[in-house]
């Protein structure tokens, strides 16, 4: 099942949970705004070549619409239709004042210079720049971006309308990015794997994990759960993947990458089958990276207790029911991975007062709206007597129904 038919059936089983009429569950799928743009650049040879950028902004009910861009060969309507809409539902979840909006455009961003990379997304900003803005859209990396990309979509907009340091988040420090913000969205991983965990009378401290996934994510999560006295046994990445029963030393794995060292390579563990990652004897399991990679073949074998989503989409609905039998507790990607665009928030909110916080108010903050979120999913959970997913689902879909119905817009 692909992210758009997944992340519809979860809407849809949230509305029937809260009672929501036909009409309002309709208006509040359909995509406020579907932007679609033809971007040509020269290359450095002098040809031209084209793409196609996407941003599709999905609802504003509760805000101004948060979402990231992406730079990926894959990049098709479908795929940024569902991302915009569980970034609405995301942000809900997690009390952010915005909706969901998310872009893209249909490249191989290795196989274009950094020149190339720097026309191309100035001329994206170009076709956009009058749609997007501090209080209507505002864009964040996502796969294949980063803050250097973030950099130069400020630079282009602020030619059309003046320095304008909120129009994005995920920006270098430099221009007004927020400190913490490249750690967000593992740190915050770390804090709903400790919330989920203390449920249970457990702590991070003497639990083993398995990682899949040594990105942005995948790294910081391990780095800090080694920090506090968790076990890293196993992690994998697209090299290959290595497991250490008695933990693996993690700053010491980081260092290595760092260097230019492929994971598989690192000798203070053994190579393992990439496959048996995900089913390892293991207290915590964190797919971090692709969609779709817990389903139907491999759910029955899992072994982990605790599955917490730090990457978007990993367990197809199949696997869910399969785990939901297990007795296996599935933290949603919906609350899992919101650290990133909790801390996005922030920079916005230091941006438009023009007054930037040190990295301790960042994490406090973050670890306070974490702390907050969780609790407000176990209470939907107790209300209407369902798993953590639909508990996540209900809050989000419920705070954005209600904003709609109070605007006068779903009557």
């Amino acid at each position: 099942m692909n992210a758009l038919a997944a992340t519809s059936r979860n809407f849809r089983q949230a509305s029937r949970l809260l009672g929501l009429d036909s009409k309002l569950e309709k208006s509040l799928l359909i995509p406020f705004r579907e932007i679609k743009v033809e971007c040509t650049i020269p290359k450095d040879d002098g040809s031209l070549v084209s793409f196609v950028g996407f941003r599709v902004q999905h609802d504003n009910a509760r805000g101004p619409m948060k979402g990231g861009i992406r730079y990926h060969h894959d990049v098709d309507p479908d795929e940024v239709n569902a991302l915009a809409q569980l970034m609405t539902w995301k942000t809900a979840v997690a009390a952010l004042p915005y909706g969901g909006a998310k872009g893209g455009i249909g490249c191989s961003p290795g196989d274009l210079s950094n020149s190339e990379l720097e026309r191309l997304t100035r001329v994206f900003t170009q076709k956009i720049h009058d749609l997007i803005g501090t209080h209507t859209d505002i864009p964040a990396p996502d796969m294949g971006t980063n803050a250097q990309t973030m950099a130069w979509i400020l630079d282009e907009y602020s030619k059309f309308h003046g320095h304008s340091p909120a129009v994005v988040t995920g920006k270098p420090i430099e221009l007004g990015g927020s400190l913490g913000r490249d750690a967000a969205t593992g740190r915050g991983v770390v804090f709903a794997t400790e919330a989920l965990l203390a449920e249970h009378g457990k702590s991070i401290s003497g639990s083993t994990f398995v990682i899949q996934g040594f990105g942005n994510v995948g790294s910081w999560a391990a780095s800090i759960f080694h920090e506090r006295g968790g076990k890293v046994i196993a992690i994998g990445d697209v090299s290959g993947s290595i497991k250490n029963s008695n933990g693996i030393d993690v700053p010491a794995l980081i260092k290595h990458k760092s260097e230019g060292g492929a994971l598989k390579d690192y000798p203070g563990a053994e190579a393992m089958d990439s496959n048996d990652l995900l089913v390892h004897e293991c207290d915590v399991l964190l797919p971090c990276a692709l969609g779709g990679v817990l389903n139907r073949e491999n759910a029955p074998h899992v072994k982990a207790k605790f599955i917490i989503e730090a990457a978007n989409h990993p367990t197809d609905p199949e696997a869910d029911e399969i785990l939901a039998k297990k007795g296996v507790f599935v933290l949603p990607d919906i609350y899992a991975n919101s650290g990133g665009v909790i801390v996005s928030y922030f920079e916005w909110v230091q941006n438009i007062q023009g007054f930037m916080w040190d990295e301790e108010k960042v994490n406090m903050e973050l670890k306070k709206y974490m702390n907050s979120s969780f609790n407000n999913i176990k209470q939907m959970c107790k209300s209407h007597d369902c798993n953590l997913r639909m508990g996540a689902f209900t809050l989000g879909v419920n705070r954005v129904a209600r904003a709609t119905l109070l605007r006068g817009w779903g009557a």
